[in-house]
């Protein structure tokens, strides 16, 4: 069993630190991320929206719950996410002068991504209990998964206020959270896969809100013709690329 940790609790971390190698290289040249990032922007919408609709919602719907709790945890994941911006808000004027540039939305897509890293962690997990070969190729799937949604979520990250430093370091304490998720799913056992298909629905109802309400009202503010088709082709490369994962996966 010691062996089943190993792997398990080394995968995780390998996740964590793969994920960001995309967004780290792409930090190097941080003058071209930001003149381009309503592109990322608009990356990070069709992934959001993908792994909702394309993953989430349709591995919720094969477990046992029926539709209308998986309907009704999406609107609750949607109502806690506007909620906990909300708060981010009234933090946000209290804070001070030198802060106010840093907006909320920053915030949400952290703790949005945490509950991701979360659920990847007790899926991870899970996997190594069933045998080492289905946790391996459950991690490979995780990592692919993985590295398109971080660049999105690093580019609102700097349109949010972050500086470059701040923002690698945020997303990778962030992935940090798939350790936890492997702690509950071996202490939970097979019973942490029960826990999984309540939070899904929860976390795709928060995905939705945050690509609908905060990300593509700032795609709107983008008025030139030219712009607007590189949003639209990023946004459905987005979905594409979640759609193939599904695939793969």
């Amino acid at each position: 069993m010691i062996i089943t940790y190993v792997y398990a609790f080394s995968s995780v971390l390998i996740v964590s630190a793969i994920s960001l190698i995309g967004v780290f290289v792409l930090s190097i040249k941080e003058d071209f991320f930001k003149k381009y990032i309503f592109i990322f922007i608009s990356l990070a919408v069709g992934s959001l929206l993908g792994d909702a609709f394309i993953h989430l919602i349709p591995e919720a719907i094969n477990g046992p719950l029926n539709s209308n709790i998986i309907s009704v945890l999406i609107i609750l994941g949607m109502v806690i996410f506007f909620i906990i911006e909300k708060f981010f808000h009234w933090h946000h004027h209290g804070q001070d002068l030198h802060q106010l540039h840093v907006q909320p939305v920053g915030n949400l897509v952290l703790f949005s991504d945490g509950i991701h890293n979360l659920i990847d962690g007790i899926v991870i997990g899970v996997s190594f209990i069933v045998s080492i070969p289905v946790g391996i190729a459950t991690t490979i799937a995780v990592i692919l998964h993985e590295i398109p949604q971080e660049v999105g979520d690093f580019a609102v990250l700097l349109h949010s206020g972050y500086s470059k430093k701040r923002a690698l370091w945020l997303n990778f304490l962030s992935g940090l959270t798939a350790i936890f998720g492997v702690i509950i799913a071996f202490i939970l056992g097979q019973t942490s896969e029960g826990l999984i298909i309540w939070i899904l629905p929860i976390a795709a109802g928060g995905f939705i809100y945050i690509a609908v309400a905060d990300l593509i009202p700032e795609l709107h503010k983008t008025k030139e013709l030219k712009h607007s088709l590189f949003q639209i082709f990023a946004l459905v490369s987005g979905v594409l690329v979640m759609l193939a994962l599904a695939f793969i996966g």
